[in-house]
C-alpha cells in the first residue's frame, strides 16, 4: 500500500536554495565560485553580540524562555522602535520569534483562516507565496514593474478583483530592493483598515538603506503586524531569532501557536540579541560596504551587457532584467555559473510568471568578490 503523502510538501522550492546548493557542489570540486546568489550579509556578528552569546554559555542557563521571547530582549525592541522610527510600541506587544520566517508562519496562522485570499506584489519573495499555499490561504499576485518601482500602489489594490482578507507590504523588498514611500505607506494602511484587511509589513532590510529611511507600517497603523529580523541589518543570519510587532488582541493566539510550534525561540541568540542594538557603528559600516558594492556593480555591471535594473533603494540587491540576453533566466543562471563561476538567482524565484527574462544579483560579499565578480561577468560577455 502507498502511504498517502500531503500536498502540503508540494510548493515550489525556494530556487536560491538550490542554486546555493549546486554552487556549493562545483565549489567542493575545485571550482573558484563567488556567490552572488545569497541573501545574507557576509560578515559575522557585531562583536558585542559574540561577546554577549560567550556572556550567556557561562551564566545563563539556556533553558526555555516564554514562548514570547526574553523580556529584556522584548523591552530592548521596543525602545528601538522609539529611537530609530519616533513610534511608542508596548513591549507585550514584541513577538520574538525563531528568525523571521517563524514570524510569516505565526502571522499567517493567526490572522487567517484556510481559503482566505492574501495579495502581495510581484516579483517578491518566494516563501509568502509558498508559505501561504502550504497552510491553505490563496496567495493573490499583483503584478508590479517598472512604472510602479515593482511595488503595490494603492490604486492597483483598489483594482483588484475578488475578496482581499490580508496584505504583505515589503520595504525595502526582496528581489528589487525598491522602498514604499512613507505617504503612499500611509494611505495604503488607510485603505486596509476601512477594506477590513489585515496588513503585515514585512521590514527585515530596515536599516540597510542609500537615500531616504524605510518608514515603518506602525506609524501609519499601530495594529499592522511588522515582522523584522536580525538576519540582515544586524548580521545575525544564522542565528535564527527575528521578531514580530503583533496587535493586543492577537497576542494570545500567537503565543498559543508558538508554544506549540516550537515552544520558545533559541534562548542563547535571544541574549546575544539584546547587545545588537549596541552596535550601530559597526553595522553602519557593513551598511557602507553594501552601498559601495552596489555602486560598483551599477557602474559596471551595464559594460557586461547587464543595463536595466530595478531601483535599488535599499536592501543588498540588483534585480536585473536580462530580457535581451535571454528568455529563460534560469538556463542563463546555470550557463552563468558553470562558465564564469558566478552564481545569481533567476527570476522565476520571485515571478513564476515573468521572471524568466530577470535574475537577482545580491551584493552583500566582500568587496574583493565583488570587484572580481564583475571582471568574470565582462570576461564573459
Amino acid at each position: 500500500m502507498v502511504l498517502k503523502i500531503s500536498q502540503r510538501g508540494g510548493v515550489p522550492p525556494f530556487i536560491a536554495m538550490d542554486v546555493l546548493r549546486e554552487a556549493n557542489a562545483r565549489a567542493a570540486g575545485g571550482d573558484a565560485v563567488i556567490h552572488l546568489e545569497l541573501g545574507q550579509p557576509s560578515t559575522a556578528a557585531p562583536a558585542k553580540v559574540v561577546a554577549a552569546a560567550q556572556k550567556a554559555l557561562t551564566q545563563e542557563l539556556l533553558g526555555y524562555t516564554d514562548a514570547l521571547g526574553l523580556p529584556e530582549l522584548r523591552a530592548a525592541i521596543a525602545a528601538h522602535y522609539a529611537a530609530s522610527y519616533g513610534v511608542t510600541v508596548d513591549p507585550a506587544r514584541i513577538v520574538v520569534t525563531s528568525g523571521s520566517s517563524a514570524g510569516f508562519v505565526l502571522a499567517f496562522l493567526a490572522a487567517f483562516d484556510p481559503g482566505d485570499r492574501v495579495a502581495l506584489a510581484v516579483p517578491a519573495y518566494p516563501a509568502y507565496r509558498n508559505i501561504l499555499t502550504a497552510l491553505g490561504l490563496v496567495p493573490v499576485e499583483i503584478e508590479a514593474g517598472p512604472a510602479e518601482r515593482y511595488q503595490l500602489t494603492l490604486d492597483r489594490l483598489r483594482s483588484e478583483k475578488g475578496r482581499i482578507d490580508g496584505l504583505i507590504v515589503a520595504s525595502p523588498a526582496n528581489p528589487t530592493g525598491t522602498m514604499i514611500e512613507a505617504p503612499e505607506l500611509a494611505a495604503i494602511a488607510r485603505h486596509c483598515r476601512t477594506a477590513g484587511i489585515r496588513l503585515i509589513s514585512d521590514e527585515i532590510y530596515h536599516g540597510i538603506v542609500y537615500g531616504a529611511p524605510a518608514a515603518t507600517a506602525l506609524a501609519a497603523d499601530p495594529n499592522a503586524i511588522v515582522v523584522n529580523s536580525f538576519s540582515k541589518y544586524f548580521s545575525m543570519t544564522g542565528w535564527r531569532v527575528g521578531w514580530m510587532v503583533a496587535p493586543a488582541d492577537m497576542l494570545r493566539a500567537i503565543e498559543c501557536l508558538a508554544q506549540n510550534l516550537y515552544v520558545a525561540p533559541p534562548s542563547l541568540a535571544q541574549y546575544a540579541a539584546i547587545a545588537a542594538f549596541d552596535c550601530k557603528a559597526e553595522l553602519d559600516g557593513n551598511v557602507a560596504r553594501y552601498a559601495a558594492n552596489r555602486a560598483l556593480l551599477l557602474d559596471e555591471l551595464p559594460k557586461a551587457g547587464f543595463v536595466r535594473f530595478a531601483p535599488s533603494d535599499g536592501a543588498f540587491y540588483l534585480y536585473a532584467d536580462i530580457a535581451d540576453r535571454s528568455n529563460d533566466s534560469e538556463e542563463f543562471c546555470r550557463r552563468m555559473l558553470h562558465e564564469a563561476g558566478i552564481a545569481a538567482t533567476p527570476g522565476i524565484d520571485f515571478d513564476p510568471a515573468r521572471g524568466r527574462t530577470t535574475l537577482r544579483f545580491g551584493y552583500a560579499g566582500s568587496a574583493a568578490d565583488i570587484a572580481e565578480a564583475v571582471q568574470r561577468l565582462k570576461a564573459w560577455r
